[in-house]
């Protein structure tokens, strides 16, 4: 492994520096950063169940289309057979089972053979495919009612996270406003990893970042978040005017024609899990043992990430909190 990246490796294997004991303003900031993170967890929700309500959207809307096309062929083969009975009727030869069947749910009398003796071959194979076919509308109809009911509970699941992602910020932006103002420009400042700074990546005498990276989606994916850098953080947004963890990687990943899941959770696991000695950029850098936060490796040991509400998309050290693994699409 080349010298920079065991530094990358020393990196990413490091752990975050804690609260001062006896710092009351360092509990405050303790105490944010874990409304945070409990936000960020319950944002993670709510993009679960936010992509699960859009998929259920399109189920309902495509069950509603098949009963609307079902229900239109039900109604041709009745008049098809209306039209066959009105012809009987005027030649005063009617089918008093024609009449029957035409007048009710035919299930019931297509299940008894001696009343399809009574027509012809033809006829009986129409009321069949009838029957058929309104089965066929029952079972569309039950499927849609379902799926309604279970995107109606969804939206009550997106609701509440939602309310939850509100009441942790507004906890957090309570205490932060109760800061001092040189200690709330020190935690925008330090939050997270005490250090925001640009990687030079690009300075002569090193690789280019095609070489560093994976792979050319991933060189790809790095330079997509490096573009976003200075672009707010806005829980539950996926760009390309503002991000929050997740939506950042799957923007960037987007760019780099690679569909990535919606959450954190979902992309821990889209990939192939490598060690972190072996990190390269465009790898997603997976934190806490919930995967509720992503960001993405960008080499000499940091990541691009989407941190918090009221921060911005920025360069942090890649051990700023706890990882829980690494991913590479």
């Amino acid at each position: 492994m080349s010298a920079a990246m065991a530094t990358a490796a020393a990196a990413l294997t490091a752990g975050p520096a804690g609260a001062a004991p006896g710092d009351p303003a360092g509990a405050v900031r303790a105490r944010i950063d874990r409304l945070y993170e409990e936000a960020e967890r319950a944002t993670e929700k709510f993009n679960a169940a936010d992509e699960r309500a859009t998929a259920l959207r399109r189920k309902v809307e495509e069950a509603a289309d098949r009963v609307a096309r079902g229900q239109e062929r039900v109604n041709r083969m009745r008049n098809a057979l209306g039209m066959f009975a009105a012809a009987q009727y005027r030649s005063g030869a009617v089918d008093p089972v024609i009449g029957l069947l035409l007048s009710s749910d035919p299930d019931g009398y297509l299940d008894r053979a001696a009343a399809l003796d009574r027509v012809s071959g033809r006829q009986a194979e129409q009321l069949r495919r009838l029957q058929a076919a309104q089965r066929t509308l029952r079972q569309e109809r039950a499927e849609a009612a379902r799926s309604l009911g279970e995107l109606e509970d969804n939206r009550r699941a997106v609701q509440r996270h939602k309310r939850e992602v509100e009441r942790k910020l507004a906890a957090a932006q309570r205490l932060l406003n109760a800061l001092p103002e040189p200690e709330r420009e020190e935690y925008g400042r330090a939050s997270r990893s005490g250090s925001s700074y640009r990687p030079d990546l690009d300075r002569p005498g090193r690789s280019g970042l095609a070489d560093l990276a994976a792979s050319a989606r991933g060189a790809a994916a790095v330079r997509a978040a490096r573009s976003a850098v200075g672009s707010p953080y806005s829980w539950g947004a996926t760009g390309p005017g503002a991000f929050d963890c997740s939506g950042l990687m799957q923007w960037a990943y987007g760019r780099a024609g690679v569909g990535l899941p919606r959450t954190s959770q979902a992309q821990r696991n889209a990939g192939r899990h490598v060690p972190l000695a072996e990190a390269r950029p465009g790898d997603l850098v997976i934190y806490r043992d919930d995967a509720s936060h992503v960001g993405m490796y960008v080499g000499n040991g940091q990541v691009v990430h989407a941190p918090y509400p009221g921060a911005r998309v920025r360069y942090d050290r890649a051990d700023m909190m706890p990882i829980s693994s690494v991913t590479r699409p």
